[in-house]
């Protein structure tokens, strides 16, 4: 039984050292006029797999997301954000 378990223990540990280490990007985003464009574009992107946080900033105009790059694209989370009704591009790096 103890060598069932350490094989288990090792299956896991090789899966976890395995994981996809986050991504992050920043898109900007037009239109974004209210809290519920908020709401709206967070929904979008949960639906997305891969995407595991969002953070919509209606001022700045930006919308930041973690993402599995394994399971997503840079572009496929712009076009999202844009068919969601809010032309959406990535913004450059140090931008």
């Amino acid at each position: 039984m103890c060598i069932k378990t350490a094989g288990m223990v090792a299956t896991l540990w090789l899966g976890l050292a395995h994981a996809a280490t986050p991504t992050t990007t920043v898109l900007h985003a037009a239109n974004m006029t209210c809290p519920a464009c908020n709401v709206t574009i967070e929904k979008a992107l949960s639906r997305v797999p891969g995407v595991t946080s969002t953070k919509v900033d209606l001022k700045a105009e930006t919308v930041t997301v973690i993402f599995d790059a394994d399971r997503t694209t840079v572009p496929v989370l712009a076009r999202t954000v844009t068919d969601a009704g809010f032309p959406a591009t990535a913004k450059a790096h140090g931008g």
